[in-house]
């Protein structure tokens, strides 16, 4: 097992990206956010992914957000850099234009699907392949259907891991397919050195019983800790305690949900970039009554 492979077991978050009324990010908000993380106790950070709005993103703002985050952590958990899309060139372009802050600064990146085009599981190898042909870093592959519109089956997410072992590390797998993630996750335990990560706060607790290795969660921006907890001690009864409140949070979109929450914490404004909107006064009322259930 790769030094890699065991600091980014457990917790990991997929932090939001704060911003002003203005539209700017607001970076005292952003310090906070990732103190909270630490002083949480996640294992590893994951910058500038779905959750973080990174599409919406200036590539000088996405610059200065990943340099931020990484002067702030200053190494005390790992971080990840979400770091996808759909032309393999772009990717790898992209990937060699930061390639000494990866080395610098970052534990792995995690590269998407990519969407729209919904290449074969054959594209899907040599997209990937590719890729890390190029990184510097270790890789997670994301797995995520319902916003690519293509699956990566168990047998392409392991071929890749045996074609590159050191560089294709693990998965992320948002898919909601349990079955197929369970299969997925006994295959690998002949090795024992591919992380299978769930993408997905509904099930996280149901995957680590079955032998996952972590979770990368959007609810933890709000509650690391008890989080942590669900991932580390596979506390079935907190995850149940949690349930109203992540079916909440994806009610309107990622990460409208959360961004409701952390607003209603004080913690951020409730601004996000289009084309993502706020979540409508119904669903904020809504959330709102399930912070103060699970405060009870």
């Amino acid at each position: 097992m790769t030094e890699n492979t065991k600091r980014l077991r457990g917790l990991g978050t997929a932090l939001v990206t704060p911003f002003e009324a203005s539209g700017a990010v607001d970076y005292k908000a952003l310090q906070a956010l990732v103190e909270r993380q630490i002083a949480g106790g996640v294992d590893y950070i994951v910058v500038l992914g779905t959750t973080g709005e990174a599409v919406t993103l200036s590539e000088e703002e996405r610059r200065e957000v990943r340099q931020f985050i990484a002067r702030q952590v200053a190494g005390r958990v790992p971080l990840v850099l979400g770091a996808g899309g759909n032309c393999t060139q772009s990717v790898i372009a992209h990937i060699r234009e930061v390639s000494d802050e990866l080395k610098r600064d970052y534990a792995a990146i995690l590269s998407v699907c990519p969407y729209y085009n919904k290449p074969s599981q054959e594209g899907l190898y040599r997209h990937f392949s590719a890729i890390a042909e190029a990184s510097p870093v270790p890789i997670i592959l994301y797995n995520v259907p319902g916003r690519t519109g293509v699956n990566m089956l168990p047998e392409t997410a392991l071929r890749l891991h045996e074609a590159y072992p050191d560089r294709i590390i693990g998965i992320k797998e948002a898919s909601g397919k349990v079955e197929q993630i369970k299969k997925l996750i006994n295959e690998q335990f002949q090795n024992n050195k591919f992380l299978i990560i769930s993408g997905d706060d509904g099930i996280a607790c149901e995957l680590m019983e079955a032998g996952a290795d972590g979770l990368i969660s959007v609810a933890s921006n709000a509650w690391p800790e008890d989080f942590g907890r669900i991932v580390r001690e596979k506390d079935a009864a907190l995850q149940a305690k949690y349930s109203e409140m992540i079916e909440l949070l994806f009610k309107e979109g990622n990460p409208s949900g959360v961004k409701t929450v952390l607003s209603q914490m004080g913690l951020i404004g409730n601004h996000l970039r289009l084309p993502l909107v706020p979540n409508s006064e119904a669903v904020q009322c809504e959330i709102a009554r399930a912070i103060e259930a699970l405060q009870q």
